[in-house]
């Protein structure tokens, strides 16, 4: 290893065995294994180490060595061609560290909520028809008192009586 070793304020510059182990240790998403392993294989990685955030992937070869996170992998060249499958990775310019490039992960590339099946489509049954709710009964008018002015009550008096 070129590089100078020491504690980083986050991580423990704890080497790792192996990438499998530096994936599973940092929790990465599964369905990105199998496409961070191909982009070691293509660049060429010598060793794994924790750095908190991210994992430093040091080259074989000249070159920086890649930081790989949760949802990226970052330090690429400009004019680095990384082939992962048949298809080379499109490169975005990288905004932490200025002068390299970096890749999205595929699990950023997957629809945040499931899709929901379409209920089946069988006809609906025709509604049974509403029944007309009863009447209410007729108010009856049991006259005015002259006196007062009240309504009377059914037996016929009010409150002047």
């Amino acid at each position: 290893m070129n590089e100078v070793q020491g504690p980083t304020p986050t991580g423990t510059s704890r080497p790792y065995r192996s990438l499998r182990e530096a994936l599973r240790a940092h929790r990465i998403a599964e369905e990105n294994h199998e496409f961070i392993t191909a982009i070691t294989d293509a660049v060429g990685i010598s060793s794994y180490i924790d750095r908190g955030r991210y994992i430093e992937a040091i080259r074989r070869g000249p070159g920086a060595s890649l930081h790989i996170g949760k949802t990226y992998t970052n330090g690429f060249a400009e004019d680095e061609i990384v082939v992962v499958g048949s298809a080379p990775l499109r490169l975005r310019a990288s905004e932490g560290r200025a002068p390299y490039f970096y890749v999205t992960h595929p699990s950023e590339f997957r629809p945040i909520a499931p899709v929901k099946a379409k209920r089946a489509s069988t006809p609906r049954a025709a509604a049974a028809p509403r029944v007309a709710a009863a009447p209410k009964p007729a108010e009856r008018d049991y006259g005015v008192c002259d006196v007062c002015f009240m309504v009377k009550t059914p037996a016929g008096g009010c409150g002047c009586d």
